[in-house]
């Protein structure tokens, strides 16, 4: 990861708790400048005075990633103070406890703009300037096992996170025709994690959820690799148990089962007979 070294600027979305915080500590231990970017201007401040006590410079901003008057603000100031971006993670998101799928309109709108049009707003307002500077950089767009294996019960979210799937998929694809391009995109697919957002539902970290410490040794790991697809493990649920998940999900369409089969009553011991094999 040469875009990971001293002087260098991250930007970091739902930078102030969580994955994106401790994506933040390890990007400003290895020297680079931080800009914790979140809309909890409290926990900004308590996240700007613990890296502060390292040796990078830390930049705090108050943004709603859902507006992309906002984000193209921000670019300005990051771009004012440090110059140049060479890494921008798009790790802003919100959830909301799913109506169903033709109920509460405004919880739709208010999760796919963040979830999926923040993610877009970042990359359309930093990855030209990136693309401009040519050095190393990377791009690294959150998104979620429930984009790819749409459980029911929250289609607003699963809906936002499928289309970070698809979009990052793009990016990635448009940046291997650029002319001597730098940039690298990824995916960041965590698993169940005990962050800020989950704990506002859950008071107490179930055993079995992951750590944002762990996530990010994953992310970090993946990213050395050269990893597209970062698909990380939880403490139940691991790598073969996901790809078995993955795989039914796309089998549904190849042999025309009823949608979410995996949830359906009459494919409830299909499925199990499935993962067990």
């Amino acid at each position: 990861m040469n875009w990971m070294k001293q002087e260098n600027t991250a930007v970091v979305t739902g930078g102030a708790g969580g994955i994106g915080l401790e994506a933040a500590r390890r990007f400003s231990k290895a020297g680079m400048n931080v800009v914790l970017v979140d809309m909890k201007e409290d926990a900004l401040a308590e996240a700007a005075a613990e890296l502060s006590a390292g040796s990078a410079e830390v930049m705090t901003e108050v943004c709603d990633v859902s507006d992309p008057a906002a984000v193209n603000a921000l670019r300005d100031k990051v771009l004012a103070r440090f110059g140049k971006v060479h890494l921008l993670m798009n790790n802003a998101g919100i959830g909301r406890r799913g109506p169903k799928p033709w109920e509460d309109l405004q919880a739709f709108h208010d999760v796919v703009s963040v979830n999926l049009m923040g993610v877009i707003h970042g990359c359309h307002a930093f990855m030209p300037g990136m693309l401009a500077h040519g050095e190393p950089a990377a791009v690294i767009n959150t998104g979620s096992k429930q984009g790819i294996t749409r459980p029911p019960g929250n289609y607003a979210y699963n809906l936002s996170k499928a289309g970070v799937l698809a979009y990052t998929e793009s990016v990635a694809h448009a940046l291997r025709a650029e002319e001597n391009c730098q940039i690298s995109a990824h995916l960041l697919i965590p698993a169940f994690v005990y962050t800020p957002m989950v704990s506002a539902f859950i008071p107490q970290k179930p055993p079995f959820a992951a750590t944002a410490e762990e996530t990010v040794d994953f992310m970090l790991a993946s990213l050395e690799q050269g990893d597209f697809y970062i698909l990380c493990p939880d403490n139940e649920t691991p790598r073969p148990l996901d790809e078995k998940r993955i795989q039914w999900t796309a089998d549904d369409i190849i042999q025309n089962r009823p949608a979410l089969s995996r949830w359906h009553p009459d494919f409830e011991a299909a499925f199990k007979a499935f993962v067990e094999d």
